[in-house]
Formats: C-alpha cells, sequence, structure tokens
C-alpha cells in the first residue's frame, strides 16, 4: 500500500497540495483505514488540505498585519479593573461591525491594555480572513511625510483605502501639524462608510476636536470617526 501511495504523494505535492499529501501519508499509517469509505477518505484529505491552507492565509495575514502585540480576545482578562463592558466585547467579536464598516474607538488613561484589546480584536478580523494594518499615529504620520517626498503618497493611500481594518494606536500622543492633519483627513475620508478603522487614544472622544488643534479640520475629521463602537477602559 506504501508504495502505490508514494508516486500519489509525490503528485499531490506537484500539484500543490501539500495538505492532502499529508494526509495521505497518514492514512497509509493508519491499519483500520480500510473501514472508510472512498468518499470519507476522499473527505479527509480535502479537509486537511482546506485546514492547512486557512493556517497559512492566516499566518500571512497576521505577519502584514504587524500586530504590536501577540493578543487575542480569549485572553482578555476581565477580572482587571477597568470599564470594559463584556457584552460590548461580545458583540465586537461578532465582527458585525467589520462587514457593515463601522469603527471602535477605545479611550482609557496609559496602562490599561487599550493596545492589547485593539490587537485582540484586529486578531480576530485576521480570523474573519480580513486584510488588516496596525499603526501607530506618530509611525504613520512619519510614513505619510516621507512617501510625499518619495512619490508614493498616493500608492500608501490607496493601499490604506484597501486594507479591512486599520488600527491607529496613540491617537493625539503627540501634537500634529496642519500637513499631518490634512493627511488623517485624507486618510479616513478614504476609508469612511467603506472600511472599518480602529482608533486608541489616551483622550476621551470629547477632547479630540482641541487635539486636533483647528477647529475647520476638526470638523471636518471628527464625523468620519462616528458609525463607530466605543469602548472606555
Amino acid at each position: 500500500m506504501t508504495m502505490l501511495h508514494h508516486p500519489t504523494i509525490e503528485k499531490l505535492h506537484a500539484l500543490r497540495l501539500p495538505g492532502m499529501a499529508k494526509a495521505l501519508a497518514h492514512q497509509s499509517n493508519t491499519p483500520d483505514i480500510a473501514a472508510l469509505t472512498f468518499e470519507e477518505r476522499l473527505g479527509l484529505l480535502l479537509d486537511q488540505e482546506t485546514t492547512d491552507r486557512d493556517s497559512k492565509r492566516l499566518t500571512t495575514r497576521l505577519r502584514l498585519a504587524a500586530l504590536r502585540q501577540n493578543a487575542c480576545l480569549e485572553d482578555i482578562d476581565y477580572r482587571h479593573p477597568r470599564g470594559l463592558d463584556k457584552s460590548t466585547m461580545a458583540k465586537l467579536a461578532a465582527g458585525r461591525w467589520l462587514r457593515e464598516h463601522l469603527n471602535c474607538l477605545i479611550t482609557g488613561p496609559a496602562g490599561v491594555g487599550k493596545s492589547f484589546i485593539a490587537c485582540a480584536l484586529a486578531h480576530q478580523a485576521c480570523r474573519e480572513g480580513m486584510s488588516v494594518r496596525y499603526l501607530r499615529m506618530p509611525r504613520l504620520l512619519n510614513e505619510l511625510g516621507i512617501a510625499k517626498g518619495d512619490g508614493r503618497y498616493r500608492k500608501l493611500l490607496a493601499q490604506l483605502a484597501r486594507t479591512d481594518l486599520i488600527v491607529l494606536d496613540d491617537f493625539g500622543l503627540a501634537p500634529i501639524n496642519d500637513e499631518q492633519r490634512r493627511d488623517v483627513l485624507e486618510l479616513l475620508e478614504d476609508r469612511y462608510q467603506r472600511r472599518s478603522t480602529l482608533i486608541t487614544s489616551q483622550f476621551p472622544v470629547e477632547h479630540w476636536h482641541e487635539l486636533i488643534n483647528d477647529p475647520t479640520l476638526a470638523d471636518a475629521i471628527l464625523p468620519l470617526c462616528q458609525d463607530s463602537c466605543r469602548l472606555f477602559c
């Protein structure tokens, strides 16, 4: 039986079906495998191939997301003394907000785990097959400034606009100038009601107008953060 399987396994690898090849090798070493029907054995091969492909895709999505922390929703400790609402988290975990292109705003003082929660929600989005990008706000603004200088600005904005979920961590942590305010407006405007954005900040949303420090641009930017779920840590 093993001799017959040997060329078949090689052909499966040549066809880029390593999951099926691995499952077939496993079946050849399973004494009671003959008790299964052909359809049952084929189903097991296909299940293994599907599982392997899903795992590889998730690995790729997580690599491209570049999450700051290796976090998942199952690891959130609700015993921590903060204002995290379990029912709200359950709704976010279900992912409807992502499918409806809504936003999520997480606010609270330093050290309460805002970034961890944001990364956990982003990890869940990767599990759901969505593209994700984690960006610290100061680094993003610096990257956009560099992109203007080397001609990549429009291309970078287009890439960000296509990403299913963008995490903007540490909003308001450092002052932003007029050019950076306009960059934020461009980014959020491109994504509004088309993709989801998750923003974390040490400052309550009610203070964001003064953080932006330009009444006209603040009036343009803040409505783009609406249609959102708010988490208070």
